[in-house]
């Protein structure tokens, strides 16, 4: 296993195990299992385990298993904070002690401010007093390392990273999504500034594995590589100097292996001009069902009206390259729940857009037909009652 330092100089297993997709069995976890899945990682390595407090039953599975090992001390615990949830003091000192009991233990080692889409959300944690908090439990010992994880655009990511000493932060990177979200651009970012950066979804959740089109896995087999798909993606992010930490929702031994051998032998550098021709004749094929050819250069933005076009036209796309449900809860998450709306609905129609787009899309047109199909009655409305839970607390947080 290899292992790259955080800001303390500690070392973390390039691969870490990501806990939201144990093995369910009934209405729980198949504890056993995730126990000889998880004691085979920390064999081979594996350092790093993240969770989260929504995820199912995931912390108290995770704690009773480092537990009976006697193996806490020897591992590092990252999980979360349901940002969205906050807004008192009082609430975040009894979730995040819930999650220490959960946990079994009386620290965290990396702690994240959960599912951030939008600058607005850390600023209600900062009128909540969530500095003050974070200075009182480093203080304490209680938190070892502070980070949030992110699924806003690049422009949010970059004011967040930018406006507090973050020990870290954790973004959905691959292959797929080198302008989406935090993208490339906040992926360097935060590596140029010294924050470790922990990546989740390397494989699109499976995605990059099992949806890949035919075409897709020729140009893999036509390289002359006996690399599987999901080696590939593991190898592309291996290669960079700015991933600190690679996620991966590991539920089978088979995979647990095949993962920590890649982690054992990729090496920064070691990804060749040829490996990137071949990723990129994959992403091609990918995205040949695409029903939009934006690049998400963002030319285009920003736009007077605030709506988010190359995220409109990503998760638009994602409806025909993976699935309409995919497309729709990722536009959910990166579009919809920002602050200030970005829906395409916002169009007037000035044309402004169009005359910065190197691909001379017509982006009036074809934001009529995404706004159409990503947001049908059951999605606006689901939306609309989310963003109104989320940014309540924002509205009174900034009233206080």
């Amino acid at each position: 296993m290899q292992y790259r330092k955080d800001r303390n100089g500690n070392e973390l297993s390039v691969l870490g195990f990501g806990c939201m997709r144990f093995t369910k069995k009934g209405n729980g976890i198949d504890v056993p299992k995730a126990e000889h899945e998880i004691l085979a990682a920390y064999r081979a390595g594996v350092n790093y385990f993240d969770t989260a407090y929504l995820y199912p039953g995931s912390e108290a599975c995770l704690g009773e298993i480092l537990e009976r090992n006697g193996i806490r001390d020897k591992v590092r615990i990252a999980t979360k904070l349901p940002q969205y949830m906050i807004g008192s003091r009082q609430a975040l000192d009894r979730i995040f002690n819930e999650e220490l009991t959960r946990l079994r233990t009386d620290y965290i080692d990396y702690y994240l401010m959960h599912h951030v889409t939008d600058v607005a959300m850390w600023e209600k944690l900062k009128k909540v007093g969530i500095e003050e908090w974070i200075r009182e439990k480093k203080e304490a010992g209680i938190i070892r390392n502070i980070g949030f994880s992110y699924h806003g655009n690049t422009e949010n990511f970059l004011k967040i990273l930018n406006d507090y000493d973050w020990d870290f932060c954790q973004v959905q990177y691959n292959y797929l999504d080198e302008v989406a979200q935090a993208g490339k651009e906040g992926v360097r970012a935060a590596y140029e500034r010294g924050i470790p950066v922990m990546i989740m979804e390397p494989l699109r959740g499976g995605k990059l594995v099992n949806m890949l089109p035919p075409g897709a896995l020729e140009a893999f087999h036509d390289s002359g590589k006996n690399w599987s798909p999901a080696e590939w993606g593991l190898k592309w992010l291996y290669d960079q100097k700015e991933v600190t930490v690679v996620l991966s929702g590991m539920n089978s031994i088979a995979m647990v292996e095949e993962n920590c051998r890649v982690a054992d032998e990729a090496r920064i550098g070691s990804f060749t001009d040829s490996d990137r021709a071949v990723i990129e004749t994959v992403k091609r094929k990918i995205m040949e069902k695409e029903k939009v050819g934006c690049t998400g250069c963002r030319y285009c933005m920003p736009c007077p009206q605030g709506v988010d076009i190359p995220g409109t036209f990503r998760c638009y796309n994602l409806m025909y390259t993976e699935s309409k449900s995919q497309g729709r809860f990722q536009f959910a998450q990166t579009v919809g729940l920002t602050e200030k709306p970005a829906f395409a609905s916002q169009c007037i129609g000035c044309g402004k857009c169009e005359q910065h787009c190197p691909q001379s899309i017509p982006i009036r047109e074809k934001l009529k037909e995404a706004d159409k199909e990503l947001r049908p009655l059951p999605y606006r409305i689901g939306i609309n009652v989310v963003r109104k839970y989320m940014f309540r607390k924002v509205r009174e947080a900034k009233k206080n």
